[in-house]
């Protein structure tokens, strides 16, 4: 049995919690502003403590680089439609949750995302298909990704050309859509790394 101290099962908390809301780790100026530490310092003395202990993993370079080791998955989420606002993995976008061998598509991932519409069916994605989508922003041209613009979520192939950054359907009869300067709150959210089709 891995001792933890409180304050690092304080932190550990703060962490699932952060997870759990919004989907992503939190920063440590997060963990800082929840917990009452007065410098990100102090966070990463703990994350460090807990990543010694083999309960979390960190990734260089990243801000969000934290992973949960060993948690017993109640399956993977399945995100319908996402409410306008709110954070994709939040509670009241989760249809339900699916079991699923972690090894299927040869990459860990993190949610599915069930397909509306048809604007990806030349690429073989229909509608309520499940998209498997692994959380990070890293991304190169012609992966299909998850996309947050405003409000709204998309699910496309990325493009990035000198001008501005393109998300492309696989459908003729839809537009591609360009984002330059003008379009604000624009954030890549994930990309898809499989596919399930439920029907």
């Amino acid at each position: 049995m891995i001792k933890i101290t409180a304050q690092q099962q304080k932190v550990l908390d703060c962490i699932e919690v952060y997870i759990k809301e919004t989907g992503f780790p939190p920063t440590r100026l997060e963990i800082c502003n929840e917990l009452g530490f007065k410098s990100p310092n102090a966070a990463e003395m703990h994350l460090r403590a807990l990543e010694k202990k083999g309960v979390i993993s960190i990734k260089s370079g990243s801000s969000r680089g934290i992973v949960l080791n060993n948690k017993i998955p109640d399956g993977y989420p399945v995100i319908g439609l996402v409410a306008a606002g709110s954070p994709t993995l939040a509670t009241e976008n989760i249809e339900r949750n699916i079991q699923c061998d972690s090894s299927l598509f040869g990459s860990n991932f993190d949610y599915f995302l069930k397909v509306k519409g048809l604007s990806m069916i030349e690429a073989g994605i229909f509608e309520d298909d499940l998209v498997a989508i692994k959380k990070t922003t890293d991304v190169k041209n012609g992966d299909l990704v998850v996309a947050r613009i405003g409000d709204e979520v998309t699910l496309k192939h990325f493009y990035r050309t000198q001008e501005s950054i393109e998300l492309r359907p696989a459908n003729k009869d839809y537009s591609v859509i360009k984002i330059n300067n003008s379009v604000s709150q624009f954030e890549i959210e994930g990309k898809g790394i499989g596919l399930l089709r439920t029907h």
